[in-house]
């Protein structure tokens, strides 16, 4: 079963996506490690951020990792890169 789910880019992942929001289909279940992964391989060049990165599903912060997401059609998740330039 999947869900589409809005994908929304901010800050350097807008850069390196060359987009600020698009809509995936992904597992309805899935880890964030797994949909970082997806997310990389439609977009090779967020790779780079990979260390950095955070999302926010529902506008909760989840690392990415091995927790499950539950996600439902229509839920936003942003990638937010590191805040500070570093």
């Amino acid at each position: 079963m999947h869900s589409g789910v809005s994908v929304l880019y901010f800050a350097r992942s807008a850069e390196l996506a060359g987009l600020r929001c698009e809509t995936l289909s992904v597992p309805r279940q899935i880890t964030a490690l797994q949909l970082w992964e997806e997310i990389v391989r439609l977009h090779p060049r967020l790779a780079v951020i990979r260390d950095q990165v955070v999302f926010a599903v529902r506008q909760e912060y989840v690392l990415l990792g091995d927790q499950l997401l539950v996600l439902q059609p229509g839920d936003e998740v942003a990638i937010i890169p590191p805040i500070s330039g570093g």
